[in-house]
Order: structure tokens, then C-alpha cells, then sequence
């Protein structure tokens, strides 16, 4: 089967697990998949369980390959993983930061690797970024720095931890349509823990929504979204409006008691 399949996934802690037997159905190859829930929900949780970063117990399947069944080494050729937290801020070019991550997974020749490692700069829109010093930028910067060291990997997954957390509106948008570009052209998947819930409904086919470790909605955007799975989630009232071209979006009014 292709695509992204998990079942009954667990993990987190030794004597705490953060996520509990959570299953999702087969997310499309192409397709981009939204994780939100609110703070300490289990979604960095679940995203470096899928990568393979700590214990967990059941399974996941990526194409048909059960991921317990490869090695680190393949495992990072097929998944590419951005935490939460920021690429260090070393004395190396961002440059060089991009072409380290290049060459610990793709075996390319120079020539080859200069020009994968050119366009992940090019689609971000960050070649003014290319001779700065890792040290020398900021935050948001650093972030875009960051997308790029998983983009140049070519995975057929890419986790992505609040990619867009640092970032302003423009940054914020130049991040998600690289994203969906990339997957239009590669057939790769995305899945994306998100806090702006709005972003996340123009932007992902899919969204999941988990609250204390476990699922609570899954499935295309316009059947997740209602107030009824956000007062569940967040603690808050909300409503779901439409805009004039007819995208949904969730107007908050206050917190539930």
C-alpha cells in the first residue's frame, strides 16, 4: 500500500507515554497532512516517533515498508524530520550547513550536490542567505536554513515541526507553497504540526487533531473543522465562518469553563 499508514502507535516517556495507540488511515501520496491540538498534546511526541527518535511501540508504514524493519541509515534517506528547535547557530555558512545535510544522506557528485543544494535555496527564496553565517542569523532565518537541510534529503516523508513558528505572514506562506510544491513534483508526503488553525485549513488536504495523546479527529479539512472538535481539543468556544470564497475559518470567542 502506498502512502503513510499508523497503527496503534504509542510513545513517549518510560513511565509516561505522551501518546497512546493512535491509528491513522493511509494519508495520499502528494498530500499534505495538518497535526494540530493544543500545547503539550503529543504532536512533537508523535512526529519524532515516526522518525524513529525514542521508544514507541506499534507501527508504521511508509509505501508499504514497515519502518521498523529498516535501518537508521534508510531511515533518514526516507524521512526528513525538522524539530522544533533551531539549527545551531554554528560558525558555518548557511551553505555549508545545507550541503552537510546533502552529503550525510544523497551520495552525489560535487556538481550534482552544488546544484540540489542551489535550488533548495532558490525554492525557499533564500539565496541572499547562502554566504551569512549560521551565528549571524536569526531566529526565522535560521528556520528557513533548516527547511532547507530537509529539502535538499529529497525524503519521501517530511515531519515538520511548527515550521512556521518563527516566521512572518510572507516566510510563513513562501514555507507551505514550497511544500506543496515539492510534494506536487515528488509524490512525497508531508505532515505538519501546525498552531494556526486557520493556516492550516487553506493550506493541508488532510488535518488530524489530537488532545492528550490521543486522536479525536481525523480526515479531509472541511469534516475536522467544527466547534464541536475545538471546544474538545483547545478548551475554547469557537465558530466556524466562511469567507467570501467559501473557505472555511474559526473565529474563537472565548474559553469553556
Amino acid at each position: 500500500m502506498t502512502g503513510l499508514v499508523i497503527s496503534n502507535l504509542s510513545a513517549g516517556y518510560k513511565r509516561r507515554p505522551v501518546v497512546e495507540d493512535l491509528s491513522l488511515s493511509s494519508v495520499a501520496p502528494g498530500s499534505m497532512l495538518g497535526l494540530l491540538g493544543p500545547n503539550a498534546s503529543g504532536k512533537s511526541t508523535l512526529l519524532r516517533a515516526i522518525a524513529g527518535l525514542g521508544a514507541s511501540s506499534g507501527r508504521v508504514e511508509l509505501n508499504g515498508v514497515d519502518l521498523k524493519t529498516v535501518d537508521s541509515r534508510k531511515r533518514v534517506e526516507m524521512i526528513g524530520y525538522l524539530p522544533q528547535s533551531l539549527p545551531p547557530a554554528s560558525p558555518l555558512v548557511a551553505y555549508e550547513a545545507v550541503m552537510a545535510a546533502c552529503r550525510a544522506v544523497r551520495a552525489l557528485d560535487t556538481r550534482t550536490a552544488e546544484q540540489v543544494v542551489e535550488n533548495a535555496f532558490a525554492g525557499l527564496g533564500i539565496n541572499h542567505l547562502a554566504l551569512e553565517r549560521m551565528s549571524r542569523l536569526s531566529g526565522g532565518q535560521r528556520q528557513m536554513v533548516g527547511l532547507a537541510q530537509v529539502v535538499v534529503r529529497t525524503p519521501e516523508l517530511l515531519l515538520l515541526d511548527e515550521p512556521t513558528s518563527a516566521l512572518d505572514l510572507k516566510w510563513q506562506l513562501a514555507v507551505i507553497n514550497t511544500v506543496r510544491e515539492i510534494l506536487h513534483k515528488t509524490g512525497a508526503i508531508a505532515m505538519i504540526a501546525i498552531h494556526d488553525i486557520n493556516l492550516a485549513i487553506r493550506t493541508c488536504d488532510q488535518l488530524a487533531v489530537i488532545s492528550e495523546g490521543s486522536l479525536i479527529a481525523f480526515g479531509p479539512t472541511e469534516s475536522v473543522i467544527s466547534p464541536t472538535v475545538i471546544t474538545r481539543a483547545y478548551g475554547v468556544s469557537a465558530r466556524v465562518e466562511h469567507c467570501s470564497e467559501g473557505i472555511p475559518f474559526v473565529l474563537v470567542d472565548h474559553a469553556t469553563p
